[in-house]
């Protein structure tokens, strides 16, 4: 079962969705035309002066990807997922920092520091977080455009980081924390016995190691953190550890095994025994993180646009899924946030997979992998009406690509394009391109 097709009248006004079967129906008679390809929205050739507004969205907001349905009384009829690049962009930041600092390095070394002049503006999130926030209220902006909705449900939850590692807390141990009574690096020394969890070697200097590097989105949490001495530390950089000793699982296994694990004897505390976080490389941790992080933001944006905004609780989503026996998943976690019908029916089963890519980059100046400049971007984007990302469909008459073929574009500025299929590539000329989705910022596909 495929999503509901959006319909608008001639003068862009929504209406309410309709069947993908009546909506061959019309563009088959030549009642509408196709007015978008993602979402797919067509466009009747006549006016309508009324429509009930009786869509209600739902939103289901993640660390990685975010649930996206639309239900009509006890129906659901358009679902998606939305799949952010918050680490995409803080691995870009990242990479721009450590060239900057290496050039300003080698050309402006005695240049005063400038740290205080800067301000960061009130409710200001980082670039990471606050795609996420913009990216869901981009697609809350297009679908009310889409269909008339009136009225708006997001999962408002804050995830207890504590009771997520161990239920049972409560108390004067649930303020003391993990590290009550030791210092992050004597409680290393004793954790993992004074030992290079690599190579073994003792009786060394030894540095703090985030198994999982910050960088790739590792959290200071003590289970993310072991014992390394210097030259293991700077050959694992920031690898992914099992990259690292791809070589030995064995030891990763068991470094994975005793970072969960707390030091042997430890010592009494109050008459409690410490307990340390069971999360590994504080992945759970970090996503929890962002949710908290952005959940007001978001929650207050969304209140901006004018709808009735409603909340739901985690603890209620998962009520509404249980009692309708559905799996969990992002799109189906986002049909059962807030309050849901008795009686509800799934009218489609095949979300819209949306990712999120960007516009490209505005950099000029292109480095190689040691930050000197190798190349540099022209200044346009366009060429002969078409731009890098653009979803086209190629009819080549003959040659040794003769066929029809649908993928994107990068484009050249010469008589030749790179037309990108999803097992291959090769050069076309753009008379034989015609237009299918403009490059907006996203990917599309459909969950099989």
């Amino acid at each position: 079962m495929s999503n509901f097709v959006f319909l608008l009248d001639v003068t862009k006004q929504p209406l309410n969705p309709i069947h993908p079967g009546q909506a061959r129906l019309l563009l088959k008679q030549g009642e509408a035309a196709v007015f978008r390809r993602y979402p797919f929205t067509i466009i009747l050739k006549k006016e309508v002066l009324q429509t009930s507004k009786n869509i209600a969205l739902k939103l289901d907001p993640g660390s990685k990807t975010t649930g996206i349905a639309l239900l009509q009384d006890n129906q659901v009829i358009w679902v998606s997922e939305l799949q952010h690049r918050g680490q995409q962009i803080k691995n870009d930041l990242t990479s721009r920092r450590q060239l900057r600092r290496g050039r300003r390095g080698r050309k402006n070394r005695y240049r005063q520091p400038r740290f205080l002049n800067r301000k960061r503006p009130l409710g200001w999130l980082p670039p990471s977080l606050q795609h996420r926030v913009d990216s869901t209220l981009t697609w809350v902006k297009r679908l009310i455009r889409y269909a008339p909705i009136n009225s708006i449900a997001v999962e408002l939850v804050k995830f207890d980081l504590q009771k997520q590692d161990k239920p049972e807390i409560s108390g004067v141990e649930y303020q003391h924390g993990t590290l009550y009574g030791w210092e992050v690096r004597e409680y290393l020394l004793a954790k993992f016995n004074r030992t290079c969890q690599y190579c073994g070697a003792t009786n060394k200097p030894f540095e703090v190691d985030h198994i999982q590097a910050r960088s790739k989105g590792g959290s200071d949490r003590v289970s993310n953190l072991t014992l390394a001495c210097h030259d293991c530390n700077q050959a694992k950089g920031n690898q992914d550890i099992k990259n690292f000793l791809e070589d030995s699982p064995d030891l990763v296994n068991r470094i994975y095994l005793q970072a969960k694990t707390p030091p042997l004897p430890s010592p009494p505390l109050q008459g409690r025994e410490r307990y340390v976080s069971p999360l590994i490389g504080g992945i759970k941790g970090g996503d929890a993180a962002v949710v908290n992080s952005t959940r007001w933001k978001l929650y207050n944006s969304i209140k901006e646009l004018g709808l009735s905004v409603t909340t739901g609780s985690g603890g209620l989503t998962k009520f509404n899924r249980k009692r309708l026996k559905v799996p969990k998943t992002h799109w189906q976690d986002a049909s059962c946030v807030g309050q849901v019908p008795l009686n509800l029916v799934f009218k489609t089963n095949q979300p819209l997979l949306i990712k999120a890519t960007g516009h490209g980059t505005r950099q000029r100046c292109r480095p190689d992998k040691f930050g000197f400049p190798k190349s540099h971007a022209l200044k346009a984007n366009f060429f002969r009406g078409f731009q890098t990302g653009d979803l086209v469909k190629a009819s080549i008459p003959k040659g040794k690509f003769a066929g029809e073929y649908t993928g994107r574009i990068a484009i050249r500025f010469r008589p030749s394009f790179v037309l990108q299929l999803p097992l291959s590539k090769f050069d076309v000329h753009p008379k034989y391109l015609t237009h299918i989705h403009q490059n907006d910022g996203y990917n599309y596909a459909f969950k099989k």
